[in-house]
């Protein structure tokens, strides 16, 4: 089949995995992908198995769910206990810890969280439900942005007043700036993610180059997509030429989809945004404007950050320095032991995008 086979081919697969071979210097390269996408592809195609032992891809904070605050997790929980609330949201927050309990579990109990697939859907939800409030977690990067700005619009053209959007929504060139600052890291370059990309376009990542002096490349998310891109990677190093590639441009251009981000800074304005592992970064979030405050949870239901009491297991959780990238799965004292996917104790071990669930799912007997 068109664009899988060909990008799957093992000859050329294996072609790529000894260019790279060839030329990659021989002091440690630090990469980092912030995409949990290319996390899931990295260790189900193997890719670590064909780079030189001096190479390390390293997996950074690129599944929205993941990053999502406790203090928003805890948050959502408590809308819950209102049976007047349907809390709507897309299924891999389901099983994310909480302090005490998770949406699944209340789900169970009161039935009142309800997952969705698409943030047009609550749309639906608060048209046929008018004597409930619907409440929309609005968890993602900029790739689900759009949707639910255009969602928000749609709300307020029809004048929806039973719907709420409880934003976390984060922007990844902010999360990239703080990383690449981290000593600890001593990141040589940074895989940017196709889907973002295609928002946002290769423009939003030039800081990088011009004010750090390493590259990015963005790619796609099969096994030629990303050996590719982190050769454009490695060749930017050896020649001493740091700047964004795009490996992927079969979807993504330079300056994004400008409709779609648009609509994004239409409905949301730019705030600073506490990130699970990470803290409080800069500029990274979006909040609703005040012309649209009517569909903000936040102002609705008086949802205040209150510090989270967290609870001795959860305390032995490495997913913080696992979403820095500051160790892998394998470190963390819980993963595959009291942390596995059937009785996840972190968010790492969750969703599909979380590095500690592809781990568990491809390498953990290595």
């Amino acid at each position: 089949m068109r664009y899988i086979d060909e990008f799957r081919n093992i000859n050329l697969i294996k072609k790529i995995a000894e260019k790279i071979k060839a030329v990659v210097p021989g002091h440690k390269i630090n990469i980092m992908e912030v995409c949990g996408t290319h996390t899931q592809s990295f260790f189900r195609f193997s890719l670590d198995e064909l780079l030189p032992s001096n190479l390390k891809l390293i997996a950074g904070p690129g599944c929205p769910v993941c990053v999502s605050h406790q203090e928003y997790i805890d948050n959502a929980i408590k809308l819950t206990q209102d049976k007047d609330n349907i809390i709507l949201t897309f299924g891999d927050m389901l099983r994310i810890p909480g302090t005490k309990s998770t949406l699944e579990k209340e789900r169970a109990k009161k039935g009142n969280v309800k997952v969705i697939y698409s943030a047009l859907d609550s749309l639906l939800f608060a048209r046929q439900n008018p004597d409930k409030k619907i409440i929309f977690l609005a968890v993602g990067f900029e790739t689900t942005a759009p949707t639910i700005a255009l969602s928000v619009i749609q709300a307020k053209k029809e004048d929806i007043e039973n719907i709420f959007f409880y934003s976390s929504l984060k922007l990844i060139p902010p999360a990239m700036d703080y990383l690449v600052k981290d000593k600890r890291l001593n990141l040589s370059g940074f895989l940017c993610p196709g889907h973002v990309s295609c928002i946002i376009g290769t423009k939003s990542y030039e800081f990088i180059p011009r004010k750090y002096k390493i590259g990015c490349c963005i790619t796609g998310f099969e096994p030629l997509d990303i050996l590719e891109g982190i050769y454009f990677l490695i060749q930017q190093i050896v020649n001493n030429r740091p700047c964004v590639e795009n490996q992927y441009t079969r979807v993504v251009t330079r300056g994004g989809n400008l409709k779609a981000e648009n609509k994004i800074f239409e409905v949301f304005k730019v705030c600073d945004a506490s990130w699970r592992g990470l803290g409080k970064i800069p500029q990274s979030g979006l909040k609703m404007k005040d012309e649209f405050s009517d569909f903000d949870a936040e102002k609705a239901f008086s949802i205040n950050a209150k510090p989270c009491v967290i609870s001795d297991k959860l305390s032995r959780c490495r997913c913080g320095d696992i979403l820095k990238g500051l160790i892998s799965p394998k470190d963390c004292p819980l993963f595959s032991k009291a942390c596995k996917p059937g009785h996840p104790i972190g968010p790492c071990m969750v969703s599909n995008e979380g590095t500690c669930n592809a781990y568990y799912r491809y390498k953990r007997k290595t």
